[in-house]
């Protein structure tokens, strides 16, 4: 079965036992209903009434009167138009975002490539059954949840999960107890960025882990907002005092000796006189100019009301994979010459510039060039570099961009230092090698060049590039390097080595063919030249707006799926956590004791990791929001967001995720839409 796949009478079973591998769409409302509800509800019912009882006092007076006034009349008819103007606006404001809306629904994929009685067959993803084997290759989005059965360099983007912007590798083995976290897993409406894999389905629509995340938020009632809470509160109010008044000059009127037909019209005009016509009116054209003015911002209103909800907002959930950050990987620091360099890491390559005019540096420049598969795409001349497409993973874009803007052309160096072999990353070896043709003068004919895990880079190292000439490898500087590497990786920094050989000529000459399988060239006693870190970096504009936030009073918390020390190092990047507030873990570092012997209520900002999460009572996660007031949130899972959310609407907060009434379009910078699910006004 492994091999043959299911058969096709076996497949037609499961797909009427199960039904199509399709999430099922939440109950929608049908238009005219949209419709009467914006004609009909709230104020606009006080509305119709004032103007229906407008309607019957000119009545009364047509059948006693005959010349009656037509003021009622008119009146009448104004309020009805009011409403019925405001209404059909309303509605078609609503309508045109929810178009936009269902435009996103391509998310869900199309076709999927199964083993079926040993053959294999393109079918459409939504006849895929639990069983299956598909294949899936780079470019392909995950059918189904799969169990990888066998895999050849593939990754994942599991970001609308997850959050990592960082693809994911897949194999067949089992490597962690959480779902979410283990390398053996597939999941359905995830992207497959490169390599190949083949998988059996062990899950297809409601079922899989994206389906569970959809039914649980469509289930979710989003309660009234605040201003629709207001406006019922004041009609109640003018309401009662309309009918206060109007039932009393009624009763006043009888007893002075008005007829009684008088005194109905009497009333009738005092209730009217008390509602507040032109309310509906400027609601309406205040929050349709204002959703008005958040398109041309990116942001799509769904429900006009949200829009007053964003000004009563006093918590702020945020994601930080695109939200927060610029959701493309960036090279941050170097370490060469024994010495760390920070890298310009700004959007608009504003901020200050490390010394290049080390050798050491070229020869770090040139492994990041070479020993990289990323290219950019074509007809990209007159784009900004790092606003680029590229072809390739998100680490490899982030050296090429960063070689491109120090160095100048990549693909020129490449040209010089022509490709003799390769040997792609892979998680055993856990580096990446190619040998160049060398046409540096006073090198050898051939080049090899490498990158990986620092640690394993340097175990196969034995000398190192110290301001471009080459020295053993003496503890002195290992201890550097472990040093350097701990202090890039604490703040949150993916870290790669690279190193080269210089292929002696006499072994080696012009022609030698080398053999990858047979490894028939050194891999050992190399020369150690540097580290690069890299990091997805904070959109320029973030630590100014958590400012703002903060000085109007909003909380603001970071909830990430990425690593909690990755989450952490952001968090104080961009002001979530201020400078000088220490966590647990900062304060007992600091005392120089363990963690469990320093007092909670002693830091103010804490970073909770979502194995913990799952382990907390409510009062538990209550205490946590309520003596905290700067908090981060990592390895959290979409039903984990809903959670904090829920604890956050617990302690009275108006709270806003990154979904609701309000969405974030992609802007022209953005690579991808990205899903929210889970998240409910809080």
């Amino acid at each position: 079965m492994k091999k043959r796949g299911l058969s096709g009478a076996r497949a037609k079973e499961i797909l009427a036992r199960d039904g199509p591998n399709s999430l099922t769409p939440p109950p929608t409302t049908p238009e005219w209903v949209k419709f009467c509800r914006q004609l009909f509800g709230g104020f606009s019912m006080l509305l119709w009434i004032g103007a229906l009882l407008c309607f019957l006092a000119y009545g009364i007076q047509a059948a006693s009167e005959d010349e009656p006034a037509n003021d009622n009349l008119y009146l009448g008819v104004v309020l009805s138009a009011v409403v019925i103007i405001t209404g059909c606006f309303s509605y078609y404001q609503e309508a045109k975002s929810s178009k936009i809306m269902d435009s996103f629904k391509n998310l869900v994929p199309q076709q999927a490539l199964v083993v079926r009685d040993g053959e294999k067959n393109c079918i459409n993803a939504v006849e895929v059954v639990v069983g299956d084997l598909v294949e899936v290759k780079g470019g392909d989005r995950i059918p189904a949840d799969l169990r990888v059965v066998s895999a050849h360099g593939c990754k994942v983007d599991n970001s609308s999960l997850t959050g990592e912007s960082e693809p994911q590798s897949r194999t067949p083995d089992f490597s962690n107890d959480n779902p979410l976290e283990t390398k053996n897993i597939a999941f359905f409406s995830t992207n497959c960025v490169e390599g190949t894999a083949r998988g059996i389905v062990i899950n297809t629509g409601d079922r899989t882990v994206m389906g569970r995340i959809a039914c649980l938020a469509s289930s979710l009632d989003g309660g009234k907002t605040p201003i629709a809470k207001e406006i019922e509160h004041f009609i109640h109010i003018i309401t009662g005092v309309a009918v206060f008044l109007g039932v009393s000059f009624f009763i006043l009127s009888l007893c002075l000796g008005y007829g009684w037909l008088e005194a109905v019209i009497f009333l009738i005009g005092i209730i009217v006189a008390n509602v507040p016509e032109g309310l509906l009116a400027t609601v309406t054209v205040c929050l349709t100019l204002t959703a008005k003015r958040m398109a041309k911002k990116n942001c799509l209103v769904k429900n006009l009301e949200a829009v007053e909800t964003l000004g009563s907002t006093s918590t702020i959930c945020s994601d930080k994979t695109g939200t927060l950050t610029q959701n493309r990987m960036t090279v941050a620091h170097m370490w060469f010459d024994n010495q760390i360099h920070e890298a310009d890491t700004t959007e608009n390559q504003s901020g200050t510039s490390f010394d290049r005019s080390s050798a050491s540096w070229a020869a770090l420049a040139r492994i990041a060039g070479l020993c990289n598969r990323a290219v950019f795409l074509a007809e990209q001349s007159n784009v900004p570099i790092l606003k680029r497409d590229v072809a390739g993973d998100a680490s490899e874009s982030a050296l090429l961009k960063c070689i491109e803007l120090c160095c100048g052309s990549v693909k020129g160096m490449r040209e010089k230092y022509t490709k003799l072999c390769e040997i792609p990353f892979n998680s055993t070896n856990k580096y990446q090698l190619s040998i160049h043709k060398n046409t540096t003068p006073g090198e050898t004919k051939s080049i090899l060049v490498m990158k990986g895990a620092p640690e394993r880079i340097l175990d196969r190292c034995t000398s190192i590039v110290i301001q471009g000439k080459e020295q053993p490898m003496d503890e002195e500087l290992k201890e550097a390097f472990q040093n350097a590497y701990e202090e890039l990786g604490g703040l949150g920094e993916r870290v790669l080595g690279f190193c080269h050989y210089n292929l002696p000529d006499d072994q080696f000459p012009e022609g030698f063919s080398f053999d990858t399988e047979e490894v028939n060239f050194p891999t050992e006693k190399l020369c150690f030249v540097g580290l690069m870190s890299m990091i997805d970096p904070p959109r320029a504009a973030v630590p100014d707006a958590v400012g703002k936030c903060r000085s109007a009073g909003i909380k603001v918390i970071m909830v990430t799926g990425d690593h909690p020390i990755t989450a952490k190092a952001i968090a104080k990047g961009v002001g979530i956590i201020s400078e000088g507030n220490e966590t647990v873990e900062d304060i007992a570092a600091r005392l120089n004791v363990p963690v469990a012997e320093v007092n909670p209520r002693d830091a103010k900002a804490c970073v909770i990791h979502g194995g913990e999460l799952k382990d907390m009572t409510s009062e538990q996660l209550d205490d946590i929001l309520m003596h905290h007031t700067e908090i981060v949130f990592a390895r959290t899972s979409p039903q984990q967001k809903l959670i904090i959310v829920e604890g956050c609407q617990r302690q009275g907060a108006i709270a806003r995720g990154n979904c609701d009434g309000v969405q974030r379009l992609p802007g022209p910078e953005e690579g991808r839409h990205r899903r929210c699910h889970g998240d409910r006004r809080f």
